[in-house]
């Protein structure tokens, strides 16, 4: 898997940016800076035109379900709560939010629902979380994180069968009941949890909410865990919203939301969960996450953009932050790392504003390649 280099935006402190139409692009599909309008500085003017320049032109837009954009694997969905890309790195899961449906979208093909798993969507809750079985490949089994009317769990499902329970009972509450999943690559499967509106259930040991768990496939503490017979590897979380990571060099992260700030966490197991890494105050709605062991991109819903950032081997970051795609897809809720190294992206426009027609999307896009971020 071939590391992400950097070529953005360059950010510094919380720039503010012109509200932008969301559209897509119809340019080889990339998450470097797109050709077309450029977002102007709170401290700079928009650069003027050049005599004799042409103007550039507007992307095609969508018409309907059709959208011209080659990035563009599916279209026309309720709001994404979920990716869990395919070994093939063609194909992926895309779990509904609302709806507790699952995809199976592919380029070019037409969806199959696999699964309509019952969901409670209100409070922040629904379909939040998805990912494969560690032998996938042999079972096609996958897991999903939701909420119901009375808990939020994780369920397990079989393609055409009903869900089956796997950890229940994680506390649900007015808000603080997103979750995420991820596959630690060593057969076992982190789960993060909400606070369910409480802060302090976060650090209380008795009570699932507001950490981050590895279990195995029947819900019970996996081997190797810190603390023998819990599940619970480290505690703090808030309103989690992705899991990402290099399960070779168990370097892992969690995007989390709270009242005063977004943050980014990395996670060592078995520690307390301790400053973020990363912090933003203006509060972009950090989403998903996709990493490698050289750059973590954090998809933005209120921001409509992505965020990358590269982490040092202690877990730091070198150079500068890059922020790509604003309001060129509108507002992202998940992201995911194929196995050849593509990013997949879900968006959440038709429970925002200004969708446009083809919303909601599942997008497919090459890593930025030939440039890095500047040191400090």
């Amino acid at each position: 898997m071939g590391a992400f280099a950097v070529l953005g935006i360059v950010l510094s402190g919380c720039a503010e940016f012109p509200d932008e139409h969301n559209r897509p692009f119809a340019e080889q599909p990339s998450l470097a800076p797109q050709a077309g309008p450029q977002p102007s500085f709170e401290s700079e003017a928009p650069p003027s035109e050049a005599p004799g320049e042409a103007k550039p032109q507007p992307p095609a837009q969508p018409a309907g379900c059709e959208d011209p954009d080659s990035a563009v694997i599916t279209t026309c969905l309720d709001p994404v709560g979920a990716i869990a890309v395919l070994p093939d790195g063609q194909s992926a899961l895309v779990g509904e939010r609302s709806t507790g449906r699952v995809l199976r979208v592919k380029k070019g093909t037409k969806p199959v629902e696999l699964a309509q798993i019952s969901v409670d969507a209100s409070s922040g809750g629904g379909l939040t979380g998805l990912a494969l079985s560690p032998t996938y490949h042999e079972d096609e089994l996958f897991y999903a994180y939701v909420t119901t009317g009375s808990d939020n769990r994780v369920v397990r499902v079989a393609s055409g069968d009903s869900p089956k329970p796997v950890l229940t009972g994680i506390p649900k509450g007015a808000t603080g009941n997103s979750g995420a999943l991820l596959d630690d690559g060593k057969g076992a499967l982190l789960v993060a949890t909400g606070n369910a509106g409480n802060p302090a259930s976060a650090a209380n040991p008795s009570t699932l909410s507001g950490k981050l768990l590895r279990i195995d496939g029947f819900g019970k503490p996996a081997e190797g865990n810190p603390q023998r017979g819990t599940p619970v590897v480290t505690s703090g979380l808030n309103e989690p919203t992705g899991i990402c990571g290099t399960a070779a060099l168990s370097m892992f992260w969690v995007t989390d939301r709270n009242s005063g700030k977004d943050s980014l966490y990395q996670v060592k197991f078995g520690e307390p969960l301790g400053n973020p890494a990363w912090t933003w105050s203006d509060r972009p709605g950090v989403s998903g996450c996709a990493a490698d062991p050289t750059t973590v991109i954090v998809a933005l819903r209120d921001a409509s953009a992505l965020y990358t950032l590269h982490p040092a081997p202690d877990g730091t970051f070198t150079g500068q932050p890059t922020k790509v795609l604003e309001n060129r897809y509108g507002r992202f809720a998940t992201a995911a790392l194929a196995p050849d190294g593509m990013v997949w992206l879900g968006t959440t426009n038709r429970d925002g504003d200004r969708p446009v027609p083809s919303d909601d999307r599942v997008l497919r896009l090459e890593p930025p390649t030939g440039g890095t971020a500047g040191k400090d």
